[in-house]
């Protein structure tokens, strides 16, 4: 996927930083100041988000008078151990980690507690360790009922913010249910905030999940992949609607790349845009995605805007390297099964065709040129 940088004339301001940063897997400190070496470890460079937060948390640590020692481990557990590991050792200050896998550091972990290094758990929980200090995310129970929010919204049953329509359509509808990786903590908020929408409307059958899969293990997607989004996809339509009496009408999707995978399957067994392609949900507002969405292909997907998070979590490295306490929003909902970790959490957005330019290109996180491109 080729990954375009933002314009550079974008209006700065306290939100909006420049994501045109360094996108290498390691950054040493071209940049920066003496405040002390930060170790920022990202999960994979194969989606266009992660890139987007790596270089936004670079940018704006910097800014903040610190290097940074940015880390891609491209989806590889051992490879992201190994990378904070070196970070440990080479004395960072402190830590901003977006796990692979949330349950896989408590050892290296223990290595940064032990050299007093604090450390930010970013936007996925780490879990099964005391060894975490804060935590920055978005309300990801709302962000699954927001995904949830904006399939009802495309199958005409509901407004954008879950508001019923007195003149909804009785159905009933043929769903299908994705949901991220089962080793991502975030995925189970995800299915979790979207099922609290869907189920009232599948026990009254105006949905019908024609696979009948619906568990959360049943429809996870292992490290969030396309590929295999697709392959599931493609295994649904040929044992449940290849004898042509039903068609799917809605897909919830938690992922924008999952989404692309489930279209991909879609068009491959003979769907085309029109009123009976179904209604895809998405997340992270990639490019491609919101192209798709432009074109029809993918109905919605949900913002999350990286540089706001990139904020709280500098905003939270800093205050504890002064000796300060973070600002935190909330104080029970993020219990990693060994504490509840102090958390912030950032507000998201749905986006449909009808509000990008207002969302995401009047916030300067995309361009007009970048999405008709």
């Amino acid at each position: 996927m080729k990954i375009k940088t933002l314009l550079a004339g974008v209006a700065a301001g306290a939100m909006i930083i420049g994501l045109s940063a360094c996108s290498s897997g390691a950054s040493g400190g071209d940049k920066g100041g003496d405040g002390g070496l930060i170790g920022v470890a990202m999960p994979t460079k194969s989606s266009e988000r992660w890139i987007q937060d790596g270089n936004a948390v670079k940018s704006q640590l910097e800014d903040a008078g610190y290097t940074v020692d940015l880390q891609y481990a491209e989806d590889d557990i051992p490879t992201q151990v190994s990378q904070i590991e070196n970070m440990v050792t080479k004395g960072a200050k402190a830590l901003i980690v977006a796990s692979i896998d949330g349950t896989t550091l408590t050892s290296v972990l223990q290595d940064a507690k032990d050299a007093d290094i604090p450390v930010i758990a970013y936007d996925r929980l780490i879990r099964d360790t005391e060894n975490v200090d804060y935590y920055a995310s978005f309300d990801n129970f709302k962000v699954g009922q927001q995904q949830a929010w904006s399939m009802l919204n495309g199958l005409g049953l509901t407004e954008l913010d879950g508001t019923a329509k007195t003149d909804a359509p009785a159905g009933p509808f043929n769903i299908e249910l994705f949901a991220g990786s089962p080793d991502d903590n975030n995925a189970t908020f995800f299915f979790n905030g979207a099922m609290d929408v869907l189920k009232p409307y599948i026990d009254k059958k105006t949905l019908v999940v024609g696979s009948g899969q619906t568990d959360f293990q049943q429809v996870a997607t292992l490290r969030w992949d396309g590929e295999a989004a697709q392959s599931r996809m493609e295994d649904i339509l040929t044992s449940t609607y290849s004898d042509g009496s039903k068609k799917v009408n809605g897909v919830l999707s938690p992922y924008d790349g999952i989404s692309r995978g489930i279209i991909s399957a879609l068009t491959d067994a003979g769907y085309s845009v029109g009123a009976e392609w179904p209604i895809i949900s998405g997340q992270d507002s990639e490019l491609d995605s919101v192209k798709a969405i432009n074109g029809g292909e993918q109905y919605a997907t949900i913002f999350k805007d990286t540089r706001k998070l990139a904020t709280v979590a500098v905003d939270m490295a800093t205050a504890i390297l002064k000796g300060d306490k973070p600002e935190v929003n909330n104080t029970k909902d993020y219990d990693n099964g060994k504490k509840v970790v102090p958390s912030f959490l950032l507000d998201s957005q749905i986006v449909v065709k009808d509000n990008i330019k207002e969302v995401l290109v009047d916030s300067g996180y995309w361009t007009e040129d970048e999405i008709k491109g």
